[in-house]
């Protein structure tokens, strides 16, 4: 027997479908996965943060934040767009970007921020 499974039925079925009803759709928990996704990259995870940390930024601020080419970073803050975790938008030739509500709750679930930050 598997040490982590019951070993007979004991199904508590009014309290089962208690929870059952408040469970998410199913495109609800493909979004929230897709977003908890997004913030699986350690890449990611870092432009997330100094996005966090330092409001609106534009690409070539957080390659050089994250150290990492800009291109990369491009890509990166693209994923977390299209993820809903970030905003973006265009200045003359610049691409600014900042974390979204649903960003910065789930960051901050994440990475809690630091006290005095």
């Amino acid at each position: 027997m598997e040490p982590d499974a019951c070993e007979l039925l004991c199904l508590d079925l009014p309290k089962a479908e208690r929870v059952r009803a408040g469970q998410p759709d199913a495109a609800a928990l493909a979004t929230a996965a897709e977003r908890a996704k997004a913030l699986g990259d350690p890449t990611r995870l870092a432009v997330a943060l100094a996005l966090r940390d330092g409001g609106e930024l534009c690409v070539c601020d957080l390659g050089w934040v994250v150290g990492r080419s800009d291109k990369l970073v491009s890509h990166h803050a693209r994923a977390l767009r299209l993820a809903g975790l970030a905003g973006s938008r265009r200045e003359g030739k610049m691409v600014l970007y900042s974390l979204t509500e649903a960003g910065r709750a789930l960051l901050e679930a994440v990475v809690p921020a630091r006290v005095g930050a």
